[in-house]
């Protein structure tokens, strides 16, 4: 084991590895300490949705970068990430229309490919839907999904090239200071000086903060996921849809499947511990999305539950991240909270923990928006669509 470090990341999931390799390419020596196995924790469950469609300019910034990166994901980073683009879809009934069309004019505004369109082109795209209560959709072409293990383990692979350390089966049992400074962390196969340790912990980000002292406002959050087998002759990918009327999103897979999972809200307020949850989905569940799937898709009479899992959020009060020196100035960096998000803002996120960590004044996106006395404060991440949970 390493005895020292210029950086230290707790966690290997897509936040920590993306950071470790933005960094690592800055010349820092940087070590990610890893309690399992890369990936092990909520990226290795992801849906790895891939889109653009947020309702406040940083976020939206933040994914249209990172879907340049997957686009492009070879010559950026190295290897694989599974990224299709089968197009994105976000459905609005007569209530939200006026919303989805003011968020994609916004979206336009940064730089996004992306459109409203109606029934018929929505049909088009995605032969058999359900379109009787939907009035407009936003369309991403380019929207669609990645695999995330091969997208982190990519990133830890390129941030190892770059000189960086990836610790597997090596807890984090504290996180020292001498006169409010960073100094290192403790483990059970010992200890590591270092001067900046970066928390990318995910639904494990409150404890791994509360070594520091520090107590963040992020639940652990069981979500679950039921996969069904289409019928043969509906086997060809079918768009992303996040079916807004309907609470719920279908994202196809490999081997004519499609995953079902939910987007209500109400998940972020059911704290789970991230170390014992059951990891099947509920029998309500699988029905709720083989209701919902039927429901929107209608040609999916006869698909085939295959089976079901659950993974873990880590969810702040606004549905936004922490990304923050707390406190300022003691070299304990906060990157958790991504309530969801974090998959599809993952290459972008990399960049501003390398920026926060380095203090960097030249940066691509707004940090300050996301610090941790946001919530004191009463000024949480605020979009400007009643669908929250979008971002």
């Amino acid at each position: 084991m390493k005895q020292t470090a210029d950086v230290i990341i707790v966690g290997a999931g897509l936040m920590g590895c993306t950071a470790a390799f933005e960094l690592s390419k800055r010349g820092l020596d940087v070590v990610v300490v890893e309690r399992a196995t890369v990936g092990a924790g909520g990226t290795g469950r992801s849906s790895a949705i891939v889109r653009q469609h947020y309702s406040n300019e940083t976020t939206a910034r933040m994914a249209l970068y990172s879907v340049g990166v997957f686009r492009e994901f070879d010559d950026q980073v190295g290897g694989e990430s599974g990224y299709l683009a089968t197009g994105w879809v976000g459905l609005a009934s007569e209530s939200t229309r006026e919303g989805l069309e003011a968020n994609v004019a916004l979206q336009r505004g940064v730089g996004i490919h992306t459109s409203v369109i109606g029934p018929e082109e929505l049909c088009d795209l995605m032969p058999g839907v359900e379109t009787g209560d939907t009035v407009a959709a936003a369309y991403e072409p380019e929207g669609g999904y990645a695999d995330p293990h091969l997208t982190v383990n990519a990133y830890a692979d390129a941030a190892r090239r770059n000189g960086a350390t990836v610790l597997v089966g090596t807890e984090v049992t504290g996180i020292r200071f001498a006169e409010e400074r960073v100094v290192g962390i403790d483990t059970a196969a010992g200890g590591m000086d270092a001067p900046r340790v970066v928390n990318c912990a995910g639904p494990w980000g409150a404890a791994v903060a509360a070594l520091a002292g520090v107590d963040i406002p992020v639940i652990p959050a069981r979500v679950q996921v039921a996969v069904f087998r289409r019928p043969e002759e509906y086997r060809a990918h079918h768009p992303v849809v996040m079916d807004f009327i309907n609470g719920a999103y279908l994202r196809p897979e490999t081997g004519g499947l499609t995953l079902v999972g939910s987007i209500d809200p109400a998940e972020g307020k059911k704290a789970v511990d991230p170390d014992d949850y059951p990891e099947h989905a509920d029998t309500g569940f699988v029905e709720f999305a083989g209701e919902r799937l039927l429901t929107r898709y209608p040609p999916m009479e006869n698909a085939e539950f295959t089976t079901g899992y659950a993974s873990l959020y880590g969810i702040t009060p606004d549905w936004h991240p922490v990304l923050d020196e707390v406190p300022a100035g003691s070299g304990h960096y906060l990157c958790v909270g991504f309530s969801g998000h974090g998959f599809k803002l993952g290459p972008a996120v990399g960049v501003m923990a390398a920026d926060l960590v380095t203090g960097s004044e030249d940066r691509l996106f707004d940090i300050d928006l996301f610090r941790l006395g946001r919530f004191a404060e009463g000024d949480p991440v605020r979009g400007t669509y009643e669908h929250s949970i979008a971002g």
